[in-house]
């Protein structure tokens, strides 16, 4: 039951080219700054990750961007990193924009076990009629669209069909967790955390405070360790703040 891990390498260790990652975090808040590092290191290739947005420069998923390690990208945000908009207007990433509650809920989706649900969010535009840049070619044409979506109506309201996410790891950071995988995030890094946490087939948590079981009260968990295969404990995390306004 102990999960825990020694190093970051060690957790992010069997992460293959080619593997699908949701990624918790919004903007620089909660976000698994040293599974990524990590995740950088290692060195897998041509990933598809699913994550509100891809970081911004030089912090977070923006790290693995100009190293060339990401194909594939599924979000609902893309401001904020200019690399990203380079890479993506360039044809070298390709950019799967969903509204930001449905994200959440393909996420949640596929920790419950629901296949697909219907939304009325993004009825009536190119999200569910297709005809989106999935990808650019070099030359500046839309080499993938996205396809048509299946609508239907319930009490006459139009909604639209949209399909759960299972990716085959999740990257997750809480501010407390236990040995037996129990995490509780703190504030308003309790964002995408949750539903990737319980979406990955595999999900690694990085926690700032490591403790042991029996010490979290079970009414304050917010991602059970059904969810959690790997633990490692982060100290002296980096918090950096992304729009400092002072007065």
């Amino acid at each position: 039951m102990d999960k825990t891990v020694q190093t970051a390498a060690e957790a992010v260790a069997d992460i293959a080219d080619g593997s699908s990652i949701a990624v918790g975090g919004f903007g620089m808040c909660g976000v698994p700054t040293a599974l990524i590092a990590a995740l950088l290191e290692q060195g897998a290739s041509d990933l598809e990750t699913i994550s509100n947005n891809l970081g911004v420069d030089g912090f977070g998923l923006g790290t693995l961007l100009p190293a060339g390690r990401i194909r594939r990208t599924i979000g609902s945000y893309i401001g904020n990193n200019k690399e990203m908009a380079r890479q993506y207007l360039a044809g070298e990433l390709e950019v799967e924009l969903t509204p930001q509650g449905t994200l959440a809920e393909r996420l949640r989706a596929g920790g419950a076990g629901i296949p697909a649900f219907y939304t009325p969010a993004g009825v009536g535009t190119l999200v569910a009629e297709g005809g989106l840049p999935w990808r650019y070619a070099p030359d500046g044409s839309v080499a993938v669209m996205s396809p048509a979506k299946e609508v239907r109506a319930f009490d006459g309201v139009d909604h639209v069909l949209e399909r759960a996410l299972v990716p085959d790891f999740a990257l997750v950071h809480a501010w407390k967790g236990d040995r037996h995988g129990n995490l509780v995030y703190r504030r308003s890094a309790r964002n995408f955390n949750p539903d990737c946490a319980a979406a990955g087939r595999v999900t690694l948590a990085e926690v700032e405070h490591l403790v042991e079981p029996g010490e979290i009260d079970p009414d304050s968990v917010h991602t059970p360790g059904i969810h959690v295969d790997r633990v490692l404990h982060v100290s002296d995390m980096d918090k950096p703040i992304e729009f400092r306004t002072v007065r």
